[in-house]
């Protein structure tokens, strides 16, 4: 068996809820045997459940510390995904283990947090990848490495959200990006242009409600797609990927270009219609 841990700041979340069911799910697809055995939560979740009631829920073993998770796992999810400012914490500890670590989004809460989690990777020689979901929608699938494209998406707030339209075009464009303008409509409507190297140029529009969508121009051909693949499922099979072959599915640098994106595009919000340079 194959022993997977759990960290996160509370356990009652989507993610930690969720996830269970797709890891039982790949590991079928896969002819695995991967299970999730122990978690550990920093507190109590804002519903006040607590972490012994998730874990007697889902029928994992609670662990008082971040070190024990770490200790009898062999796989780490460090999860947290709407508190990023607690990853840098979490992977202080967890990647020291040297065990083949998955962090959610979003990655980190700025451009240099990242860049200290990347250097603890280098520093104990730990895989690890961190990406959105969104990242593995099938409809990506045929549009990597297009020109231009246009993406749509929504959530409860753009600081939050706006980490899988910007997942979505650095996947699509597949080039380093160099400035970013946000454009502000109404309250809560942005539009955010980003300018790459080669040419490459995408524009992600976030409001509250927008459905994920991108529309992508590759070879002169214009293809707008609707997103309603299994894109959750998907990225658990490529998270015990990894675990088995213990390489990262993309080069971590393109997690560096979406939180450089991310950064300035929220600066931006501030200073509506400046270009601001990318320095990545």
């Amino acid at each position: 068996m194959k022993k997977i841990g759990f960290i996160d700041y509370y356990l009652d979340e989507w993610h930690a809820n969720n996830y269970p069911a797709w890891i039982k799910e790949a590991n079928e697809q896969l002819g695995e045997d991967f299970d999730l055995c122990f978690a550990w939560g920093e507190k109590a979740s804002p519903q006040g459940g607590t972490s012994g009631e998730w874990c007697k829920k889902y029928g994992v073993n609670v662990c008082e510390s971040i070190e024990e998770v770490c200790e009898k796992s062999d796989y780490l999810f460090i999860l947290a995904p709407s508190d990023p400012e607690k990853h840098l914490l979490y992977a202080e500890k967890a990647l020291a283990y040297k065990k083949p670590t998955y962090i959610d989004k979003t990655f980190a809460p700025d451009l240099d947090e990242a860049k200290k989690i990347f250097a603890l990777g280098e520093k104990y020689s730990v895989p690890f990848f961190s990406t959105s979901a969104l990242r593995y929608c099938a409809e990506l699938d045929d549009i990597i490495g297009s020109r231009s494209a246009l993406v749509t998406g929504g959530g409860r707030s753009i600081e939050e959200y706006c980490v899988h339209q910007i997942e979505i075009l650095v996947t699509a464009l597949k080039a380093k990006p160099q400035r970013v303008k946000t454009e502000r409509q109404g309250e809560n409507q942005y539009v955010v242009s980003v300018e790459c190297e080669g040419g490459r140029t995408g524009s992600f529009i976030y409001s509250n409600s927008l459905p994920f969508a991108v529309c992508a121009e590759k070879e002169g051909a214009d293809c707008y797609k609707q997103i309603n693949s299994d894109y959750f499922a998907r990225l658990i099979k490529e998270i015990l990927r990894f675990f088995v072959s213990g390489k990262p599915p993309f080069d971590g640098e393109q997690t560096l270009w979406v939180m450089a994106i991310r950064e300035k595009a929220l600066e931006g919000v501030l200073k509506p219609g400046v270009w601001l340079d990318i320095n990545v």
